[in-house]
């Protein structure tokens, strides 16, 4: 083994160096990945009676990582997608070890091979265009207020930005020429620019003339001029999502979210007729796999596409009881 390679060394490495400086991860991503190893050292204090810092590689196993995510089910009721998001930061911070330590190969081999959680995955939801309507004409635009929020929901409907990203967007990150797009820093500090349609660079264009708060920097900003914050966007949503259902009663069974006005944007340019691959590049996913949820959400595009097949003749047939075996197993 390397001298002085520790466990309290390698951890301290790879937030600052890995993380940090070499991979430059979001903000949000370097939180999620600390409270993980936080939660971990408390556990392994209470577990082995060793403080964090006296911690050796052979008191980090495979048994200990899963009687940690065990816990966290437990003890702190958490989902199992909050315990596969532990779970990532811990191979993460192993499959880096692996390059540093190779002698520890069959140790760091059994971490990484934990398996996840499996979960039902839920059925998307998005709004149709009935209820996008209904929200975008809620705020009152007599209002400076009233149209700053309808310029951003417009935006967030036909860009499908996520929360962090259009809370970030500048004016300078507004490009309203011939060619109209915004410039996005997305997840993973990943670069991308997203087109404008013709409404919505009007929209943008007039809400720009609008008298400019603080220092002008952000396209959306909060009553003093700074950055909107998540939960004031969650709340000004929440507000207009409450006007619209009045006029909108289907908005009535639904829980709209920031997150489900960018599923609306991906399930309009799949009901367009755009590609999937396409759909991933817009909204800035990282695997194709992530936009397939899309696929499985449309019933519409479903029903139309089972219209277009030819029927099979089929019989239905009669019952008759099974092996007495058999039917225990078909039961289960």
């Amino acid at each position: 083994m390397k001298a002085g390679i520790t466990f309290p060394v390698l951890l301290t490495r790879f937030f600052s160096q890995r993380l940090i400086q070499q991979r430059q991860v979001s903000p949000h991503t370097i939180i999620s990945y600390r409270d993980t190893f936080r939660l971990l050292l408390l556990f392994t204090k209470v577990q082995l009676r060793k403080e964090p810092s006296d911690l050796a590689w052979d008191d980090i196993d495979a048994p200990l990582i899963s009687d940690f995510l065990d816990d966290l089910q437990e003890q702190r009721g958490i989902g199992a997608r909050s315990r596969n998001l532990r779970l990532t930061a811990i191979r993460s911070f192993f499959s880096y070890v692996a390059f540093e330590l190779p002698e520890r190969a069959e140790q760091i081999q059994r971490i990484l091979a934990i398996p996840g959680k499996r979960y039902p995955r839920k059925q998307i939801d998005y709004l149709s265009r009935q209820e996008t309507d209904a929200l975008l004409a809620a705020p009152d635009q007599n209002t400076w207020f009233g149209r700053r929020d309808h310029a951003w929901i417009l935006l967030a409907v036909q860009t499908g930005l996520r929360l962090s990203e259009l809370t970030g967007l500048k004016r300078k990150d507004t490009q309203l020429s011939a060619v109209a797009y915004v410039h996005v820093l997305g997840k993973g500090r990943k670069e991308r620019c997203t087109p404008l349609t013709r409404q919505t660079v009007v929209v943008l264009k007039a809400w720009l003339g609008e008298p400019v708060l603080g220092r002008g920097e952000f396209l959306f900003p909060n009553r003093h001029g700074g950055r909107l914050s998540n939960d004031g966007v969650q709340y000004l949503l929440k507000k207009h999502v409450a006007s619209a259902k009045k006029v909108c009663q289907s908005l009535s069974s639904k829980r709209v979210s920031p997150h489900v006005l960018r599923h609306t944007a991906a399930m309009e340019l799949l009901q367009a007729g755009v590609d999937t691959t396409v759909i991933a590049l817009w909204l800035g996913h990282e695997s194709i796999e992530t936009t397939h949820i899309y696929l499985e959400a449309d019933l519409a595009m479903k029903e139309k596409a089972l219209a277009k097949t030819t029927p099979h003749d089929g019989h239905p047939g009669s019952y008759k009881p099974n092996d007495v075996l058999l039917a225990f197993l078909n039961a289960l």
